[in-house]
């Protein structure tokens, strides 16, 4: 079972998507700000994050970089969730890192498709 950390501060948008990717087959810890994110991708070296940007402590474009700067972490596909949808950002996040942009609301087959593609295994669900 792939696991799958989703960094997101938002309750309702932890529960959604938590829910739907549990029903899907994946195993999802969840770290609720960008310097518990990169703690927990740190010791538990999950198999793909989804980071959202706008995140306390550190931000998810601080988090990311530092994730993809430590060698332990620079090979974990990470997949940018945000609402931020202008031009240019796509492509910052990218800079920071980010392997791969997923605007909000999350199309839930977008991502499926992205997840399976970065973990290299077809859907589980």
């Amino acid at each position: 079972m792939a696991k799958i950390l989703y960094v997101e501060d938002n309750e309702d948008n932890i529960y959604m998507l938590s829910q739907r990717l549990q029903r899907k087959g994946f195993d999802v810890d969840v770290a609720r700000d960008g310097q518990e994110g990169v703690h927990k991708a740190t010791q538990d070296l999950p198999d793909l994050i989804l980071m959202d940007l706008d995140l306390p402590v550190l931000t998810g474009w601080e988090a990311t970089q530092l994730l993809k700067d430590a060698d332990e972490t620079s090979h974990i596909p990470i997949i940018v969730l945000t609402s931020y949808a202008m031009k240019g950002d796509r492509e910052k996040a990218i800079s920071a890192g980010a392997d791969d942009f997923e605007t909000k609301p999350v199309k839930l087959a977008n991502l499926m498709e992205k997840i399976t593609r970065y973990l290299g295994k077809p859907e589980t669900g």
